[in-house]
C-alpha cells in the first residue's frame, strides 16, 4: 500500500494558529468570568437595600412577657407597606416570624431558612430562593433579644426578584463585552500584520536565493538575515561550501580525465590516417600496416585502461549509495589477484609471489587456507584495491623485479594486513602523499599509466575504515638487470593497509558466528 505523503505546512499559518487558538479560547471564558463578575456586581447597591430593609423592620419587633411565657410582637408602621410596594421594576416582599417561628406579619409564603443556613441572632445574611415560581435574593436576620437563647429568636426576611439586578448585570456586560467585538478583530488584525512584517525578511532570503546564478555557490550573508534563522543559513553556507569543493573537484577530475584520454585516442587516430595514407599512396606494405595496427592496439588498450580505471574511481567515490559490508577473507582475494597477474609478470620477467595462509588444491594450484583472517567489506571494492596495488607495483618494477603480495594475521585477533611490495625505483618521502591525487605521476619515471591507482585505492581504504601506510621496502641488494636497457633497482616500496578483523566464535549452541565491528559502527 502507498504510503500517503505528508502536506506540506505553513510556518506563517502554523504561527498564526497558535496565535489566535489562545485568543478564541480565552475569549468565550472572559465572557464568562464578566459575566459571573458583572453578577456580584449588580447584586451589592441591591444588597445594602435589602439589609437595610431588614434592620429597620428588625427594630420594630418587640418582646411582651406574659404569665409563663414571652411573646414576640410586630407593629408595621403606617404607610411602610405601601413602601414596600413601592418599587416599580420589582416585587419585595417581607416576612417576620416570632420567638417559637409563629406567623407575624408578611407573606407566608416565603421560605424558613434551612437548619445549615442558621446564623447567630443580630448577623444578616443573603441566599437566593424562589417564590410564586419566581427567584428571588433573600436578607435574613434573626433578632437578638437580650435573655434569649439563639435557637429562641424573632426572624425577619425581605425579598426581592431580581429584575432590577439582571438589567445592570446587562449593562455592565454589554459595556465590557461590546467593546471586545471590536478589539478582537483589531487584534487578529494587528497580530496578522506583525507576523507578515515578521516573516518578511524570511520572504527576502528567499528571493536572494532564488536570484542567485546556478553556478553561485558563494556563502550567504548571515548578517542580512534575523538572528533565528542564522543556524540555517549556517547550515546551508556549509552545504553550499560541501557543494562547491565537490564540484570543484569534479570538474578538475574530468578536466584530467579528458587531458589524459586525449593522448591515446590522439594515437589511435594519428596511427589510423597513418595507415590510410599509406594505403592510397601505394605503399601499404603488411609490415607497415601490421605495425599501425599494433600501436592502434597498444592506444585502444591504454584508452580501455584508463576508462576502467575512471569507473572504478566512480564507483569508489559514489557516497551517496550505501555499500553493503560482509565477511571476505582477504587471502582468498590476495591469492586470486596474484593468479590473475601471473602471466603479466612472466612476461615482463618479475618475480610475483604471495605469502600467507594457503595450502594445496588436489589440482595442484595454490588456494587460501585461512581460517578467520576475515574483514568486513565490499569484495568487489576490496579485490580492486588488491588489483591497483599489484598493478602499480609491477608498472614500476624493472624486468627482473619481485612484487610480493603478504597476508598478515594479528596474533591478537584484532587485525588482518596485507602488503605490496615491489624492488622498484620506490617513492621519495616529500612524494607520498601526493601520489593519492589523480592522475599524479611520479617525476623521472618513463612508466606509462593513468595515474589513478593509488587514488582508487586510498578512496576503498577509507570506505573500509582502514589504516594505509607507505614505507620503503628494504629489500636485500640484488644484482643488476641483465640487459643495460633496463631500469635499475631502487629501494622499492611497500603499502601496507590494516583491516579490523572479523573472528569466528562458538555461539551458544556451539555454531561459529561472526565477531567484530562493521566498519562506521559502534
Amino acid at each position: 500500500m502507498a504510503k500517503t505523503p505528508r502536506e506540506q505546512r505553513s510556518l506563517f499559518g502554523e504561527i498564526l494558529d497558535w496565535m489566535l487558538a489562545p485568543l478564541l479560547v480565552l475569549w468565550p471564558m472572559s465572557v464568562v468570568l464578566t459575566w459571573l463578575v458583572a453578577q456580584g456586581i449588580a447584586n451589592q447597591p441591591y444588597d445594602r437595600e435589602l439589609a437595610d430593609m431588614v434592620r429597620v423592620l428588625s427594630k420594630q419587633v418587640a418582646i411582651t412577657a406574659t404569665p409563663g411565657a414571652a411573646t414576640a410582637v410586630f407593629t408595621l408602621p403606617a404607610g411602610a407597606s405601601e413602601i414596600l410596594r413601592a418599587d416599580e421594576a420589582d416585587d419585595v416582599f417581607y416576612q417576620v416570624l416570632g420567638l417559637r417561628g409563629e406567623y407575624l406579619s408578611g407573606d407566608r409564603a416565603l421560605a424558613v431558612p434551612q437548619e445549615e443556613d442558621r446564623a447567630p441572632p443580630g448577623e444578616l445574611r443573603y441566599r437566593d430562593d424562589t417564590i410564586h415560581d419566581e427567584s428571588v435574593r433573600v436578607a435574613y436576620l434573626w433578632v437578638d433579644v437580650p435573655g434569649r437563647p439563639g435557637d429562641a429568636a424573632p426572624l425577619v426576611q425581605v425579598a426581592e426578584t431580581l429584575g432590577k439586578r439582571s438589567r445592570l448585570a446587562t449593562e455592565i456586560i454589554k459595556g465590557v463585552i461590546l467593546p471586545q467585538f471590536v478589539i478582537l478583530p483589531l487584534a487578529v488584525l494587528l497580530v496578522w500584520l506583525a507576523l507578515v512584517r515578521g516573516i518578511a525578511p524570511l520572504n527576502e532570503l528567499q528571493q536572494r536565493i532564488r536570484k542567485r546564478e546556478s553556478s553561485d555557490l558563494s556563502p550567504i550573508d548571515e548578517r542580512d538575515a534575523p538572528e533565528e534563522v542564522s543556524p540555517l543559513v549556517r547550515a546551508i553556507n556549509d552545504l553550499l561550501a560541501r557543494l562547491d569543493r565537490s564540484m570543484g573537484s569534479q570538474k578538475r577530475f574530468l578536466s584530467d580525465a579528458a587531458h589524459q584520454l586525449k593522448t591515446p585516442l590522439a594515437g589511435l587516430r594519428m596511427q589510423a590516417e597513418l595507415a590510410q595514407r599509406d594505403i592510397d599512396a601505394g605503399r601499404s606494405e603488411p609490415a607497415d600496416i601490421k605495425r599501425s595496427l599494433r600501436q592502434i592496439a597498444l592506444s585502444s588498450e591504454r584508452a580501455a585502461h584508463m576508462v576502467n580505471q575512471l569507473l572504478s574511481m566512480a564507483r569508489s567515490e559514489d557516497r551517496d549509495h550505501t555499500i553493503a559490508l560482509v565477511p571476505v577473507d582477504l587471502a582468498e582475494l590476495a591469492v586470486e589477484t596474484v593468479q590473475d597477474f601471473v602471466p603479466r609478470a612472466l612476461e615482463k620477467r618479475i618475480d610475483l609471489g604471495y605469502e600467507g595462509p594457503e595450502a594445496a588444491t588436489p589440482e595442484g594450484g595454490v588456494a587460501s587456507a585461512s581460517v578467520g583472517l576475515k574483514v568486513w567489506g565490499h569484495r568487489m571494492l576490496l579485490g580492486e584495491l588488491i588489483r591497483n596495488l599489484v598493478d602499480n607495483a609491477l608498472h614500476y618494477t624493472p624486468t627482473g623485479g619481485v612484487v610480493t603480495v603478504r597476508v598478515i594475521d594479528d596474533p591478537f585477533g584484532q587485525t588482518v594486513t596485507i602488503q605490496v611490495e615491489d624492488s622498484g625505483p620506490g617513492i621519495p618521502l616529500a612524494e607520498r602523499e601526493q601520489v593519492f591525487r589523480p592522475f599524479y605521476r611520479l617525476l623521472g619515471t618513463q612508466v606509462d599509466g593513468s595515474g589513478l591507482g593509488l587514488a582508487i585505492v586510498r578512496q576503498i581504504a577509507t570506505q573500509h575504515s582502514a589504516e594505509l601506510l607507505i614505507a620503503d621496502a628494504d629489500l636485500p641488494p640484488r644484482e643488476p638487470p641483465g640487459d643495460p636497457a633496463d631500469a635499475a633497482f631502487g629501494p622499492g616500496v611497500r603499502f601496507t593497509l590494516r583491516f579490523a578483523a572479523v573472528r569466528e566464535v562458538p555461539a551458544d549452541d556451539g555454531a561459529p558466528t561472526l565477531a567484530g565491528n562493521v566498519p562506521g559502527e559502534r
